[in-house]
């Protein structure tokens, strides 16, 4: 996959890419990132890329010209072209997971008052990363970048990515490790069971309860299956399974 961002602030994502997952995803050749200064592109004697908006107003709004050679210039045939703009739907998991199967994205950056709204033709898509403002859409970028290469072939473990908060609409279970009691904190018995049924039963159960407590919102939206309902009906009341593994959890520590 090639990702390919516009930007006025190219120095902003030197970091993003030496570093852990991106760095390695870059090495391996997983992924190709390409920064593009903008400012490259622009045709102003005095070399400017923002202009004060038409009938006045606060701040300085992107120029068209600028903006869309840099498009024209870096896009391919199979580009889809993704502008960072609060009237985009807002990024979810299942976008990340869509956009991931494509080959070639370009994501431009917004900064200051806006851009120029004689843009908007020339990309594919708006995407907004959540209903809160930020000084551009750097951050945004690296956000929707980081999603989508962390999903690609060889990123990372294929394991590690089998089972995540917002699959299927749920919390991801909790997760700990050693040392068993940490200042009266106990890890779950069951979980040294060693019984993988009840373990993922157990685990199934936590990631239904977390979300219906915490996410409403993505639970309502989560299809219940019976197993799902059967773990949801025994409530506080632990299972015969539950209480066995427990048991056999209990022994392993002792």
């Amino acid at each position: 996959m090639k990702i390919t961002i516009l930007t006025l602030f190219p120095e902003m994502f030197d970091g993003f890419m030496s570093n852990s997952i991106i760095k390695r995803a870059i090495s391996k050749k997983v992924v190709e990132i390409k920064i593009v200064d903008i400012r490259d592109y622009t045709k102003d004697r005095y070399h400017r890329v923002d202009s004060a908006p038409v009938g006045g107003g606060a701040g300085l709004i992107m120029k068209c010209q600028p903006i869309v050679d840099s498009i024209n210039a870096n896009k391919e045939k199979n580009s889809h072209i993704i502008m960072l703009s609060p009237r985009g739907k807002t990024y979810k998991q299942e976008r990340a997971r869509e956009l991931s199967k494509m080959d070639n994205i370009i994501l431009l950056c917004g900064h200051y008052e806006g851009i120029d709204e004689r843009v908007n033709k020339y990309v594919d898509e708006q995407i907004s990363i959540g209903d809160y403002v930020l000084t551009g859409g750097e951050l945004g970028s690296m956000v929707i970048a980081d999603s989508i290469i962390r999903l690609l072939d060889g990123a990372i473990a294929e394991e590690s990515i089998s089972e995540e908060s917002f699959d299927d609409n749920l919390l991801e279970y909790p997760q700990y490790t050693e040392p068993y009691d940490f200042n009266g904190e106990k890890v779950p018995d069951i979980l040294y069971s060693g019984n993988h049924t009840a373990i993922n039963k157990w685990r199934r159960k936590q990631s239904l309860n977390l979300t219906k407590e915490l996410r409403k919102d993505l639970f309502d939206k989560h299809q219940l299956t019976k197993q799902d309902k059967k773990l949801l009906d025994e409530g506080k009341e632990k299972a015969s399974w539950e209480l066995a593994a427990i048991e056999k959890g209990k022994k392993f520590i002792k």
